[in-house]
C-alpha cells in the first residue's frame, strides 16, 4: 500500500491513514513543510514557520496486513483516508471494506476529485476544489479540473455524506474565485457544506497568509450561495492531542 504515516486522536477515537503520492503538482502544498501529521506535538510549530521543510521522503511503507495489525490494537469509530492523494493506492477500497465490516468504521474519504475510486465502503467523502477557472487551476496544480468537477458531480450523486473545502490563496485563489467555487457547488446542491482554509506560506511562492478580514469576507460571499460556509485559519487551530502509532 501507499500507506507511510499513521496518526490517532484517543478522545475521538479516530484513525488517520496518510498516503503518499499525487495526481497533481500544487505550488502551495502544505506537504512541502513536512511530510508528517501537524497535529503531533513534534511537528505542529512547523506549520507556523515561513520556510519549506526538509525534502523527505516516507522511509517504509505499510502492507495491507501490517495497517490492520495496527489497528486491530487501537480503539476507534472512524477512519479518515488522506493525503498526499489516498485514491491512488488501488487497495483502498480493499481496506475501506475490511475496515467496515471488521470495525464497523466511519469512513471518510479526503480527495482531490481527479481520480474516481468505488466508494461501496466510504461514507463520506471530502472534495478540495482548488480553482473553478481552469486557467488557474492549471497554473496552480498544472492539471486540467474539466474531470474533477465532473466528479465532484458524481461522487454527489453517489448519496454519500459529502462536503467540500478550497484553500484562500491572496493574490491567486480570492473571493471572486471563491464566489465562482461556491456558485458551482451551489449548483450541485447548496446544501453541501463548504470549509475555505487560509493559505500558509509555503517555499518560494509570492502568496502571504491571509487576514482574518479577507477570510471572513469570502466566508460572507460564499454564503449568499451556500447554507453552511466555514472557515479554518491560524495555528490555533491546530490541536496537538494526536499520537502517532506509525
Amino acid at each position: 500500500m501507499n500507506i507511510y504515516h499513521i496518526t490517532y486522536a484517543p478522545t475521538v477515537k479516530t484513525v488517520h491513514l496518510h498516503f503518499w503520492g499525487c495526481n497533481l503538482m500544487c505550488h502551495g502544498c502544505i506537504r512541502r513543510k513536512g511530510i508528517y501529521d501537524f497535529h503531533l506535538g513534534e511537528t505542529k510549530d512547523t506549520i507556523s514557520e515561513e520556510r519549506e521543510g526538509p525534502n523527505e521522503k516516507p522511509t517504509r511503507f505499510l502492507d495491507i496486513g501490517e495497517v490492520k495489525d495496527i489497528l486491530k490494537e487501537k480503539d476507534f469509530w472512524q477512519v479518515i483516508f488522506m493525503g498526499m492523494e489516498a485514491t491512488l493506492d488501488p487497495e483502498l477500497p480493499k481496506l475501506a471494506k475490511f475496515l467496515h465490516k471488521e470495525f464497523h468504521s466511519h469512513n471518510t474519504l479526503l480527495t482531490n476529485g481527479l481520480r474516481l475510486v468505488p466508494v461501496d465502503y466510504i461514507d463520506e467523502v471530502v472534495v478540495s476544489i482548488k480553482a473553478y477557472q481552469d486557467d488557474i487551476h492549471r497554473d496552480y496544480t498544472g492539471v486540467s479540473n474539466k474531470e474533477i468537477l465532473r466528479n465532484f458531480i458524481k461522487i454527489y450523486s453517489s448519496g454519500k455524506k459529502f462536503r467540500s473545502e478550497s484553500v484562500f490563496i491572496p493574490d491567486l485563489i480570492e473571493c471572486l474565485e471563491i464566489e465562482r467555487i461556491a456558485k458551482f457547488i451551489s449548483s450541485v446542491d447548496k446544501t453541501i457544506p463548504y470549509r475555505i482554509d487560509g493559505y500558509v506560506p509555503v517555499g518560494n511562492n509570492p502568496w502571504r497568509r491571509p487576514t482574518f478580514q479577507e477570510m471572513e469576507r469570502a466566508v460572507g460571499i460564499a454564503q449568499k450561495y451556500l447554507l453552511n460556509v466555514s472557515c479554518l485559519i491560524g495555528k490555533k487551530n491546530v490541536k496537538s492531542d494526536i499520537i502517532r502509532i506509525f
